[in-house]
């Protein structure tokens, strides 16, 4: 029985440039007590799908211009604003991407969660608390009664996404929207989200919309699935039909651009290996590419560089990194956070070390410690056989010419006032080289190297796709041709299709320039894709190194098996035990 029926919906947005068509007539429904996945890149279309039902797109510049959405038999998209007023947060609840800008920083949880109870049962304020304190228990809160009293900041990102859950279920909704909850958590966070989302389900029958990039995250979830590109649902079926025989060249794309533990690819394959795009009388056409199946065959016969194990050109030894806990500005320092404790490792030249682990395990601290941008408590960082830990601004000078680091989000990490040119450009104003026109033919070469056009020198950063400002952050690192790139966590919050883009440019420049890199990611197939060898830290410890092949294969460690089993699995296999019960 279909519990949300949505018919030709149409939202689209209008523009100093022209009309947007975000959500073009596009046709679902979904079952109750089921899990519906929309899939999809960023820019789909998929956020502007729900916003529509809930009555949330900003209207102008948005405007929905045709279709229904039916929900107990009114049209959510005629219904008057006090209907809506009435129905969100009570029969159709909504969890949002990012928990830290979706809760607000100046109140206490215990009053966010129960507002909707607050305003739509009016019940008393500590029935109210109770029943918070209960669903707070069972998304997974340890000591609940103490911890509803905290302010957002003081969960970790897992923790405020369980406060998000229990914020949308606390007045038992008949339908939950999922908006991306799980982008850039840990994999093992990840994990503990989507079976708490799963054990939900079950137990109180609520009928789901799970948006997502990954089609990892849906096998492990949903009974229906909707593939949408450029604000239309290419393909829709159940979960096993769309795994085991997928039939739009889109989704073929997508199943195959996310890295997997099992995968022989040398280079990861993209969705434009598998589409080919066509303008036709004003409309966009889709085609498979003819030679989609030769060029796939050919990532796996790429031939992989040896690396000569005795060019040692970094070598980390007993590196310690500890930060004073103070308890304020009388009371003195109480103890030490060990971030870093004692870890020791070498990278080959021309090679690539992977550090993986949770959030919080010493990763980035590791990473910004060889550079010095973190000044290490103790051990030895010898780069090309010079011992820089410790070093001043003015020492490291000349070394930060062949170190550089790529960060984590891209937007944050360029500056929104400088132009694209003035960005790379500076890197080498800085170091004194080169001429004014030398610098600009450098910047033009740069882009191109890195799959962007020189037309978009003039441009900001906010003009760029989240994909196309990572691209301009490697071409950043690479402006003063470094020998050593620090990649920390590069691809974590990006759609499936564009990381593999900006992994395989990696590699291919690495290829290139003789680079050598170290690869941070909490995601361990990315890692086993990129490193020739890998770290796993817990605690700020190494508690397992070794051939990346070969710790997939032979794991030692409980918590290296851990990470290797919360990587979310999308094999036909999995799906059909899912599906059986079996699972």
């Amino acid at each position: 029985m279909s519990y949300l029926t949505v018919d030709n919906l149409k939202t689209y947005f209008h523009t100093r440039n022209g009309v947007v068509k975000a959500v073009d007539d596009i046709s679902f429904s979904l079952e109750q007590g089921k899990v519906l996945g929309i899939v999809g890149e960023s820019g789909s279309g998929k956020s502007v799908t729900v916003h529509s039902l809930m009555g949330l797109v900003p209207q102008p510049p948005g405007k929905i211009e045709g279709g229904s959405a039916r929900f107990d038999g009114i049209n959510l998209l005629t219904a008057d604003k006090r209907y809506l007023r009435a129905l969100r947060g009570k029969r159709i609840a909504m969890i949002f991407q990012d928990p830290m800008t979706s809760l607000n920083p100046y109140l206490r949880v215990s009053e966010q969660i129960i507002e909707p109870l607050m305003i739509h049962d009016n019940i008393r304020r500590q029935d109210a608390l109770d029943r918070a304190i209960k669903m707070l228990e069972k998304v997974g809160i340890a000591d609940a009664e103490k911890r509803i009293h905290s302010y957002p900041h003081e969960f970790s990102g897992g923790m405020r996404q369980r406060v998000m859950i229990a914020m949308a279920l606390i007045a038992e909704p008949e339908v939950l929207i999922a908006d991306e909850p799980t982008t850039a958590l840990d994999v093992t966070v990840q994990a503990q989200i989507l079976r708490l989302l799963q054990e939900l389900q079950d137990d109180l029958g609520v009928s789901v919309i799970f948006i997502t990039h990954d089609l990892g995250v849906i096998a492990e979830l949903a009974n229906q699935v909707a593939v949408m590109y450029r604000g239309k649902i290419v393909e829709q079926g159940e979960v096993l039909q769309i795994f085991d025989n997928p039939q739009h060249p889109y989704t073929k794309g997508l199943l195959a651009c996310r890295p997997r533990l099992e995968s022989t690819f040398k280079v990861l394959p993209t969705v434009s290996d598998f589409l080919e795009e066509h303008e036709k009388d004003g409309q966009l056409e889709l085609k498979e590419r003819p030679d989609a199946d030769t060029r796939i065959k050919e990532m796996q016969q790429i031939p992989v560089s040896d690396v000569d194990q005795s060019d040692v050109l970094l070598e980390v030894k007993d590196l310690c990194v500890h930060f004073p806990v103070s308890q304020g500005f009388f009371s003195g320092d109480e103890g030490w956070i060990k971030a870093v404790d004692g870890i020791s490792f070498s990278v080959p030249r021309g090679s690539t070390l992977g550090l993986v682990g949770e959030s919080g395990c010493g990763k980035t601290t590791t990473g910004r410690a060889i550079l010095n941008l973190v000044k290490p408590t103790s051990g030895r960082v010898e780069f090309a056989g010079d011992e820089i830990a410790g070093k001043d601004s003015k020492a490291m000078l000349p070394y930060r010419k062949r170190m550089q680091i790529i960060f984590q989000d891209p937007y944050s990490s360029l500056n929104p006032r400088l132009t694209i040119e003035q960005t790379l450009s500076e890197p080498m104003a800085v170091h004194g080289i080169g001429s004014t026109k030398d610098r600009k033919d450098r910047v033009v070469s740069l882009l191109e190297e890195v799959g962007l056009e020189s037309h978009f020198l003039s441009r900001y950063p906010h003009e760029f796709s989240g994909g196309q400002r990572q691209r301009i952050c490697v071409a950043r690192a690479l402006a003063l041709e470094p020998e050593f790139i620090v990649c920390d966590e590069a691809v974590s919050a990006m759609d499936v299709s564009v990381q593999a883009q900006v992994l395989n440019l990696l590699k291919q420049l690495q290829r290139r320039r003789g680079l050598t890199y170290i690869f941070i990611s909490h995601d361990l197939s990315v890692v086993k894709f990129m490193a020739d060898s890998m770290a796993v830290m817990e605690g700020g410890k190494i508690v397992e190194q070794g051939d990346s092949e070969e710790i997939y294969s032979h794991p030692q460690e409980d918590y290296t098996c851990r990470l290797i089993d919360a990587i979310p699995s999308d094999s036909v296999e999995f799906i059909q035990e899912r599906i059986s019960g079996n699972r």
